[in-house]
Formats: C-alpha cells, structure tokens, sequence
C-alpha cells in the first residue's frame, strides 16, 4: 500500500490536447509542421510522450520538451474542488465535533487544501486545535513541509514514505478504541482502512479530493488512438486514478483489447511508482518506474528507456536509428512519416538481408498497393545519405549491409 509521488490530478491543466517540441527550454524537436528543429543531441528527440496527469502537468510537459519529445496531453482525471466537497466538509465537522486520537497526512497538497477549505468554511482554528491535541503521522518529506508551514508538528514519519510502514507502526502501538482521521488522496485506501477497523479502530475517512473522469474526454480518447495505433511511444501515468481511468476509457469505446496489447509490447507504460501500475499490472502490462517517485526521476527514466528501445545500427557507414517521428542518422535527426518510419523499422530488423515486396505492406500502418518502390525511394531520400536503402533487383529491398565488427571478417548480409 505504498503511496506514490504527491500527484493528485488537480486544475493545473495545460491547454489543448497536444504540445509539441521547440519551447524556450527545449534544445530540439519535431516542430508542429513536421520539420526537425535543431541537432539531435537531446535523449527523447523524435519521441512521443503521453501524459496523463492535470495537476503539475505543465512542469512534467516542459520537463519532457526540453529533452527534445513531442507530447500528447490527455488528463485522465479532474477533481473536485476542495470548496465544494460536501464529503470533505462533513467529515472534518466530526472531526472538530469530536477529535482524532491520531491524524494520518498522507499528501502536502492534500493537507493544505484540507486547511484551506476548513479556513473557508470557519473551522481551520477549530481543525489545527484538532491536529494539535493528536498524535500527527506525515507519509513523506512533502507532507511533514505542509504540516510545519501550518504550524504544526508531526510526531513520526517512515522513511520509506509508505503507507504500509505506517500501517505496521499503527497496529504495532494498538488501535483499538482510538479514532483515527485518515487522509485520502484521491482512492479510498481500501486496505489501510480495513486493517485498522479490523483492529478496532474507529476511523475516519477525509476526502480531501475525489477524483471523476474528465469532463471532456476527447483528448483521453486521442491519446487511447495513438497508442492503438502506434505513433506515441509512452505514456506517463503519476496516480493509479488516472491509470483506471485510461483503461475504462478504452473499455468504454472498445478498445481496450488493443489499448493492452499496445501497451505489452510497443509503447511504454512510465508509471511515477508501483501503487501507480497496479492497474496495469492487473492486465499484465510491464511498466517501468523510477527509484525515487518523483517528476524529475521519471523525465529521467524516459530518457534511459526510450533510447533504448532504439539502439543506433551501424550501416552503409552510418549510425542509423528509428525514434517516432524522426530518424536519427549520424545524431542528426531526419523528419520521417509514419509509413516511412515504419518501413525503415521493418528494414531495420534484417539490416543487410533483403526484405521481399510482399512483406513490407503488412508492416505499414497504410497499405501501399504496388507503390512500394516509390516508398522505397522516398525513405531513402528522406534520410539524406543515398544509398542507406537499396533496391535489390527481382528480389526486394534492404537497408544497407551493416559494417563488419572486431573479428566478423567481411561477412555481409544477403547480396
């Protein structure tokens, strides 16, 4: 029951369905009309990157920019304004009523905005009096800030930043008879909740933010094509909330099948921490998260696993790699469509062994006809060194044969 990154979706939202590279901070991109700005040297140049969240969405946007990837933003979620929350409002009246023996923060924002709304409402003397005369338990490092800039002070808090390490010092003290103010951070925290009921506690449940699906979901439906279809390389997911909400999108539309299977095998699911991916683990999709659950690790884990996913092929004499929408050829990125970049993937797989005309319609995300050739011809331009794509007469087509490595003598591919 470990809570991830302090990533409730909130109203920070950016503009519009799709940002592309070439901000102030970036130092490469594909720019909206398909021309490659700048040099190649940045790690996600040529990616499309995914982005689920609403709340801090413009900082994990420009920090995914600036490292040269185009990104769809899709927010999976919204929330409730604190304000307006009638759950939230009633159970801090109870709380005011009759005070906790233990108050659980589990989120800095959600804490403050708890205070803030009490203030609001004329409580938030009342409710700090409340946190005073109780045992105060922060989750993490950002909540134990929110606290002491409410003039607070918590009483302990794990270091591991989770909530079953809380759990276990709760239940290892004794729970039973003590009322327990739990705050929620967009779930119910089904589990934590139920242990400490089991043990007799009398808890209290405080919603300081409810998460419902986006009002408009246009954007969460682009998103959900472009990974059906293969032209976003990840998606980023930073609350378990959105993550759901995704896939009951997908449901809803029926695609989810293929949403999951795209997912499986050909774009990345960069999850903020492992609460994050339990809803895709749950339909067996691998996921990747950083150490730390933070924006900047998960930029940074981007940045490893993308590359990756693309290794630079030594062929004709030249570093040839495939990233989305742009082709990397010597570090220098060469604009590409998607029929282009998929061929050059289909070739890319059997450098120096010819690939006959039949096989590489199927492999293309528009069928071709009899066109092949000229599709050929084009890539072989649009990489801008001739002669990396071939035409092997009667036979088929091949990206140029690799380079002989230490020790493989002149050995090539089929002539």
């Amino acid at each position: 029951m470990q809570a991830d990154h302090d990533q409730p979706t909130g109203a920070d939202e950016a503009s519009g369905p799709e940002r592309h590279g070439g901000d102030a901070g970036a130092e490469t991109g594909v720019r909206g009309d398909g021309g490659v700005a700048g040099r190649g040297g940045s790690p996600l140049v040529g990616f499309t990157v995914g982005v689920t969240a609403a709340r801090r969405a413009e900082e994990l946007i420009a920090l995914v920019e600036r490292r040269g990837a185009t990104v769809v933003h899709a927010p999976a979620m919204r929330i409730v304004p604190l304000a307006d929350d009638g759950e939230l409002r009633a159970a801090t009246g109870q709380l005011v009523e009759r005070g906790p023996d233990v108050v659980v923060a589990t989120t800095a924002v959600g804490f403050r905005g708890w205070t803030e709304a009490a203030e609001g409402w004329g409580l938030g003397d009342a409710l700090l009096d409340r946190f005073r005369g109780a045992e105060l338990l922060a989750r993490g490092p950002k909540v134990r800030g929110a606290i002491r800039a409410a003039g607070l002070t918590e009483d302990w808090s794990p270091a591991s930043e989770s909530m079953a390490e809380v759990l276990d010092r709760l239940l290892a003290t004794g729970v039973a008879g003590r009322r327990i103010a739990v705050q929620l951070h967009g779930e119910p925290l089904t589990e934590f909740v139920a242990a400490l009921r089991d043990a007799g506690a009398d808890v209290v449940g405080v919603p300081v933010y409810r998460w419902l699906p986006p009002e408009d979901p246009g954007p969460l439906d682009g998103l959900i094509d472009a990974a059906v279809a293969r032209t976003v390389d990840a998606i980023t997911f930073t609350s378990a909330p959105a993550a759901t909400s995704l896939l009951d999108r997908a449901r809803e539309r029926g695609l989810r099948e293929a949403l999951v299977d795209a997912l499986r095998h050909d774009v990345l699911a960069a999850c903020v921490g492992p609460v994050t991916a339990q809803p895709l683990a749950a339909y067996d999709v691998p996921t990747a998260a950083p150490e730390r659950f933070r924006l900047g690790p998960l930029v940074q884990l981007l940045c490893q696993e993308l590359p990756a996913r693309a290794p630079v092929l030594r062929v004709g004499g030249h570093g040839v790699a495939v990233r989305g929408r742009v082709a990397l050829v010597d570090g220098e990125p060469r604009a590409v469509t998607p029929a282009q970049a998929a061929l050059l993937r289909v070739l890319s797989r059997r450098p120096g062994q010819v690939v006959a005309p039949a096989e590489v319609p199927r492999a293309l995300p528009d069928p071709v006809g009899g066109a092949v050739g000229a599709a050929v011809a084009e890539l072989d331009a649009a990489l801008g060194v001739p002669g990396l794509v071939e035409a092997v007469a009667d036979r088929g087509y091949r990206l140029a044969a690799p380079e002989p490595g230490p020790g493989d003598g002149a050995r090539r591919g089929d002539a």
